[in-house]
């Protein structure tokens, strides 16, 4: 489709119904976007042919890839400083332990049961080894989890689970050049330094209608995601820690959050996740569909063996238990973006990457629509949220003042 407008019609209204089903199903709206973004390009794609939705398209890919970064940024910023000391030996083990087994768990069925190289199979692992911050945290956001000791204490656990992987993707494929020493000297440099520039500059000339607030914040994450996709890592890191290092300033101001999610949902993730939906390939699931349910039930199994222990063991019951642990168990983020690098690289092959994108978006889907059909702690939700009003907005405060 050569008409960017039409194509930006296109994609906006595909948003739109995603929405509307996610109201209607009850369900997370980045679910319904992603299975949106699947089904859509299956039809387009057989209807008329070439590119489809046109996800590949620069602008499209530009926007997906900005929405993915300010989600994350946002979902650092909701780590409570204060919980994540107070839960930091809860955080870390099931954060560990989120990543350990399903990475060994399913680089080992890669390699022995699918017959995989090492290679293809040990980027399997790290694929499927990530907790989805950015599905866990819309979640958490819609259901109002996100102001509770609860969901901040899942989140946490998110961040160690990812640095994990992203840890892993680095030392086991990402080449170590000079370029790296750069770009931790002077990410170690930019999160030092950004705590205490950023509420000064903020209190002595934010507050007005420009949105200098927003434009610093996007000059932080566009200029450090630059440095990564530089140094041959990811841009999404740094704009979690960047997230989590002004969680104490910027997670506080509630007027400045609220803006940002306005962005974020209203116009970014929107291409994010339809455009994760897009990228699977029915045909190649279709034509080899064992392949696909071996790497989605490694995920599963792997991740439940070793989360389910670790939450128990500290002391959540009731449901919260394997509700934490489902949404431990979602992957979107890190995954695709883990696949794509090794799609990018020539580690795996293009069917592999299907295969490989297709368990984690049923691993985004399926756990999280169970987990909040059937094990919901509701006993542990806000109680404004209980009452009926929207989610997201603590207890105590206004509509208007989102946390």
């Amino acid at each position: 489709m050569d008409n960017i407008w039409f194509l930006a019609a296109l994609w906006v209204g595909l948003a739109l119904v995603a929405t509307l089903l996610a109201i209607w199903f009850r369900v997370s709206t980045a679910l319904s976007e992603i299975v949106i973004g699947t089904v859509a390009q299956l039809i387009i794609g057989v209807a008329i042919g070439g590119a489809g939705l046109g996800s590949q398209t620069p602008w499209v890919t530009f926007l997906a890839g900005t929405g993915a970064i300010v989600l994350t940024f946002l979902a650092g910023a909701e780590l409570d400083p204060t919980i994540f000391r107070v839960k930091w030996k809860e955080a870390t083990v099931v954060g560990l332990a989120g990543f350990f087994a399903p990475f060994l768990g399913s680089a080992a069925i890669a390699y022995y049961v699918l017959g995989w190289d090492p290679r293809p199979a040990w980027l399997a692992g790290v694929a499927l080894s990530t907790t989805s911050v950015a599905v866990v945290y819309a979640v958490m956001l819609e259901l109002g989890f996100n102001v509770t000791e609860y969901g901040k204490t899942i989140l946490a656990a998110c961040f160690i689970n990812d640095l994990g992987t992203v840890i892993g993707l680095g030392l086991i494929f990402a080449p170590f050049t000079v370029r790296t020493v750069v770009f931790v000297a002077v990410s170690v440099l930019v999160f030092a330094i950004l705590p205490f520039i950023t509420p000064r500059f903020f209190h002595r000339y934010g507050g007005r209608v420009s949105e200098l607030e927003t434009k610093f914040i996007l000059l932080a994450l566009f200029g450090m995601g630059g440095l990564a996709l530089w140094a041959d890592s990811e841009p999404v890191l740094p704009a979690y820690i960047i997230g989590m290092v002004l969680a104490g300033t910027v997670g506080k101001d509630h007027m400045l959050i609220r803006r940002l999610r306005t962005l974020t949902f209203g116009l970014l993730t929107p291409f994010y996740f339809i455009r994760a939906g897009s990228l699977v390939s029915v045909p190649a699931l279709v034509a080899a569909p064992g392949v696909f349910v071996a790497l989605f039930f490694a995920k599963m199994i792997s991740k439940l063996a070793g989360v389910f222990p670790s939450v128990r063991l500290f002391g959540h019951r009731q449901g919260a238990d394997v509700y934490y642990t489902l949404m431990m168990s979602t992957g979107l983020t890190f995954g695709t973006i883990s696949a794509l690098f090794g799609l990018n690289r020539g580690i795996i092959t293009p069917a592999q990457y299907s295969h490989l994108v297709a368990a984690v978006i049923g691993s985004a889907v399926i756990p999280t629509v169970i987990a909040n059909a059937f094990f919901m702690p509701r006993h542990l939700l806000p109680e404004a949220t209980l009452n009926g009003e929207p989610a997201g907005v603590p207890v105590g405060s206004s509509n208007t003042t989102p946390s």
